[in-house]
């Protein structure tokens, strides 16, 4: 069966070229720029896109890991298979998975589940196994703790967990800033896979380097070496797992088992005939740029020519909208590799588009009319100052024959109406506790000074209900 995939995998050969215009900036005739470098058109499988960042498989798997116990079905592998294959792992593995009817009973839960649950998976894991492979190569770690991100997180980096847990590697926040990975309002590094990835292989190395044990590490690095070391002691100083499995907390219980049990399905998937479909975005074929710019991804990906969807999943740590500039940190984006190159042929034009289109769109926002609702308290001379206007406005906009509210009743505020105060001309409405200097804060660039001007003021003595022109 042939499946339609986002073709940036097909770039590499050249194999397929379907063309957009090369000019995203065509349709603005006062920049009149255009892009240098040709831009091969994407064609998404949005359908294929969905299964890859599809929230529930992440829910699936945390339900699965946190089972305490396994209900016996029909085995799907046989006692005997089952041996001889964990011990060709154990092998070339220095994580141990000996056989044990534990073991044997959660491999053949797993193995019953829905094949598609596991097409998924493999899916994922085709596209982010080559970079968490690099990040363990580089510490000297096992290839197989690739595997505990799927455990973790079924490998989505904007997984969530209710504890507050997030990432590809679930990093809690004060662990992830231990680790490196900072959050601000734009960005959260402990969804950027790279740095996550690198991360979490440190954390691993410092719990092996603590227990010497790579299940004790997979136990504490889901509950914290705290509690391994409790259940070491509760059980009169066991170190092995399955010794010490039921005093550990409930869910680390049923981690480490689940761990093997998911390197035990991907070392042996043909075996049991588990068949997925290819990642239609592969890792090689993507490329990181650094921005020099704060910008829009929506204005990056019509510049590019790239859905952004696609951006969006390359960039799962940018959960704004917005690709944040600091002078002090440099910034990445990844990118489908041809649209790479062609950010980095037009990177200033690119930058202008974005700025452009984000005054025009601040400029619509600002024409667009406000709703307000009513709140307790609230009055027509107190909405009138809220968003500097006049209560003869508020009442022609919305029709009204009284000053009388009702809480919950909604107002049409038009800030930037024919009748509106103009900027440098409004009118203020003295409130209880005001005085000259309070009112002036409230309008940037006007002094005590003006407003006693404007108003023809001798002294700074005001009275509640006063109207005052406000000049700037």
């Amino acid at each position: 069966m042939i499946h339609r995939f986002i073709l940036i995998s097909l770039f590499i050969s050249g194999f397929v070229h379907a063309q957009k215009p090369d000019t995203f900036l065509e349709k603005d005739e006062n920049l009149k720029l255009s892009l240098k470098a040709h831009i091969s058109a994407i064609e998404i499988d949005y359908a294929y896109l969905q299964l890859l960042t599809d929230k529930g498989l992440y829910k699936k798997m945390q339900s699965d890991v946190h089972r305490d116990s396994y209900i016996e079905l029909e085995r799907e592998v046989t006692e005997k298979v089952l041996r001889k294959r964990l011990a060709e792992i154990d092998k070339r593995t220095p994580i141990n998975i000996g056989y044990n009817k534990n073991m044997a009973s959660v491999i053949n839960y797993y193995l019953s589940k829905d094949e598609a649950y596991f097409q998924r998976i493999f899916s994922l894991g085709d596209f982010y196994f080559p970079m968490i492979e690099s990040a363990l190569v580089k510490r000297s770690l096992p290839l197989e703790l690739k595997y505990l991100a799927v455990v973790e997180s079924a490998l989505n980096p904007q997984a969530k967990s209710h504890a507050g847990a997030v990432g590809l590697w679930q990093f809690m926040y004060q662990t992830g800033k231990a680790y490196g990975l900072a959050v601000n309002s734009y960005q959260d590094e402990r969804m950027q896979p790279e740095l996550a990835t690198a991360a979490a292989a440190e954390y691993l190395e410092d719990l092996y380097r603590i227990f010497d044990d790579w299940n004790l590490a997979l136990a504490a690095y889901n509950s914290g070496p705290g509690n391994v070391n409790k259940a070491i002691r509760r059980s009169g100083g066991n170190t092995d797992f399955w010794d010490i499995k039921y005093f550990l907390p409930r869910e680390t219980s049923g981690y480490v088992p689940s761990f093997l049990a998911i390197l035990y399905l991907f070392e042996f998937a043909d075996e049991h005939g588990i068949e997925y479909r290819k990642p239609a975005v592969f890792r090689y074929a993507t490329d990181t740029v650094q921005i020099k710019r704060s910008i829009d991804m929506t204005k990056l990906a019509e510049s590019l020519s790239v859905e952004k969807e696609v951006i969006e999943y390359l960039n799962p740590s940018y959960y704004k909208g917005i690709i944040p500039f600091y002078d002090h940190k440099k910034q990445y984006i990844r990118l489908p590799i041809r649209a790479a190159g062609s950010f980095v042929s037009n990177e200033d034009k690119i930058y202008n588009y974005a700025a452009v289109e984000k005054k025009k769109k601040e400029k619509k926002t600002r024409n667009q009319p406000i709703v307000y609702r009513v709140k307790r308290g609230d009055f027509l001379g107190k909405i009138a100052n809220k968003f500097s206007v006049r209560v003869h406005e508020i009442k022609r906009w919305n029709g009204l024959r009284s000053s009388r509210l009702a809480i919950g009743q909604r107002l049409i505020i038009r800030k930037n109406d024919k009748g509106s105060i103009t900027s440098d001309q409004r009118e203020y409405i003295v409130q209880y506790g005001d005085s000259l200097w309070t009112i002036a804060r409230k309008f940037p660039g006007v002094s005590v000074k003006d407003i006693k001007r404007a108003n023809n003021l001798s002294s700074a003595s005001i009275k509640p209900g006063m109207h005052l022109k406000i000049k700037g």
